[in-house]
């Protein structure tokens, strides 16, 4: 299962996954219902989640219902536990949507959606996070999660989320981390697929975050709170939500 996994990750381009998906999902739903495990996004539990990863793919993380990852089921409990984000009227930017949480966000009656992304078919916006077409102070809430471990120039992207966020406003910025490694690791010298794939965890990333990512925001003006979330969850619900037990959230103020 991992082998076919990994094959078909690698070889289809991800907005093309993301259109297939809707078709093969209720199928394999179907096929891993049972009661071991609940995706907390709908609700829906299974005997099993799905292998997911590149270059090592990793056992029982792919919600087959909602495509949920670890991260997306650790933000979804975040934002209704700890935030007002289902309850205000918030104007919302969302970077590269995830599809875990599109149709749910985009129903919500209390939020002004905005999608935005180079390549996703689910982005209402076409734009280059390095130079975004939206105004200053425009967004009470920006979502912008495993974006910037891909932006060469990550430095001018956090410059433009802080330019296009309100004055009170609040983001989530999570990226892949390696939180054992103080100082984030970029080599541009490495340009093979494989070799970039083995050192950065996936071929189209361009750095592996350390500890200092939190500095680099605070760096650009952003108070920044480092969310150790799951500690206020039990280890059987961390097990049956299938959360990475020490993942940190990057809640990000603009005051």
């Amino acid at each position: 299962m991992k082998k076919v996994f990994k094959y078909f990750l690698n070889i289809i381009p991800r907005p093309v996954l993301i259109k297939l998906s809707y078709w093969v999902r209720p199928f394999v739903a179907f096929w891993l219902r049972g009661k071991k495990y609940t995706d907390p996004i709908d609700g829906k539990q299974f005997k099993a989640f799905l292998p997911y990863g590149y270059e090592n793919p990793r056992d029982n993380v792919l919600s087959p219902s909602t495509l949920s990852l670890e991260r997306h089921r650790l933000l979804w409990l975040f934002l209704k536990k700890e935030t007002d984000f289902f309850i205000s009227d918030l104007k919302v930017l969302h970077f590269a949507p995830e599809q875990a949480f599109y149709k749910k966000f985009r129903r919500m009656e209390n939020i002004d959606y905005t999608t935005t992304d180079l390549n996703s078919p689910l982005a209402d916006v076409e734009a280059d996070i390095c130079d975004l077409p939206f105004k200053d102070n425009t967004y009470d809430v920006i979502l912008c999660n495993h974006v910037l471990e891909h932006i060469p120039n990550d430095q001018k992207a956090m410059q433009e989320l802080y330019r296009v966020m309100k004055p009170g406003g609040w983001g989530i910025f999570q990226i892949p981390q390696d939180l054992d490694r103080e100082h984030t690791f970029e080599d541009n010298s490495i340009t093979d697929r494989k070799e970039r794939a083995r050192i950065f965890g996936q071929y189209d990333h361009v750095r592996i975050y350390g500890r200092d990512y939190f500095d680099k925001l605070r760096n650009i003006g952003f108070n920044v709170t480092e969310v150790s979330f799951n500690k206020n969850l039990t280890p059987e619900e961390i097990d049956r939500y299938r959360l990475a037990p020490n993942e940190i959230i990057p809640l990000v103020r603009k005051l």
